[in-house]
């Protein structure tokens, strides 16, 4: 895609081109990569004023360096990149880039931020009926009020019994949430993320054995991208529980 954009020498396309590539980086997990296209696709659309793009690029190189440990500097950016996108279009990618953002607040210590952002995020999806990221959403979402709420508890002087129970209970229901997407649209990396959240939790509960039937199947499923994060993620969890 990026040799026919550069072959083209049209400027707009290879604007296009940088950001999906920075997209599909992202997706892999792979920030150092995703930020390079990131900011390939930034400097060329300063260059010809695509001011989409540049918006486009600036929340995932922010996406990037909170990923590589720079958290407020990321954050800041993505912000930066939001407000600038949402003078351009309708919100159909706004509803991924605000879980991104919630994501990177995650990083750094600030889940109760991060969470505030899944009611807009949910909301856009209903509204604009683009729903490629949702099972990601309900699975950040999860993952975030786990973050909130086991430093709430760790926090508390009260018997923590219940309240662990009701976390626990609330964060399994976005993790299945998500899983139900998933399996829903047929998107397989999705609903392995989801298993593997769903997996982890199921494990500090002592249910090995159905973490690991949850799992297997699904990570038996792929046939290929063995070398990426999630799958590598998912062997290692199989190993635990073996």
């Amino acid at each position: 895609m990026l040799m026919l954009a550069q072959e083209l020498a049209h400027p707009f396309s290879l604007a296009y081109a940088l950001s999906t590539a920075s997209s599909v980086h992202q997706l892999r997990r792979e920030a150092q990569a995703g930020q390079q296209c990131a900011e390939a696709a930034m400097a060329l659309s300063r260059e010809q004023g695509f001011p989409y793009w540049l918006a486009i690029g600036t929340i995932r190189r922010g996406w990037a360096l909170a990923a590589q440990g720079q958290g407020e500097k990321g954050i800041a950016q993505m912000h930066q990149g939001l407000a600038a996108l949402r003078t351009t279009e309708t919100g159909l990618l706004l509803a991924e880039f605000l879980a991104l953002l919630a994501e990177a607040y995650g990083r750094v210590g600030q889940a109760e931020e991060g969470l505030r952002l899944f009611t807009e995020s949910l909301a856009l999806v209903d509204k604009t009926g683009a729903r490629y990221y949702e099972a990601e959403v309900y699975r950040l979402k999860g993952e975030l009020l786990l973050q909130s709420g086991v430093r709430s508890l760790e926090s508390a002087v009260s018997p923590l019994d219940s309240g662990l129970q009701t976390l626990d209970s609330e964060v399994e229901a976005c993790f299945h949430q998500a899983l139900a997407v998933a399996r829903r649209q047929q998107a397989k990396s999705w609903e392995l993320r989801a298993a593997l959240s769903l997996a982890r939790l199921w494990q500090h509960q002592g249910k090995r054995a159905a973490a690991r039937e949850l799992l297997a199947p699904l990570y038996g499923w792929f046939t290929e991208g063995f070398d990426t994060p999630d799958l590598q993620d998912a062997k290692a969890l199989l190993d635990e529980l073996a």
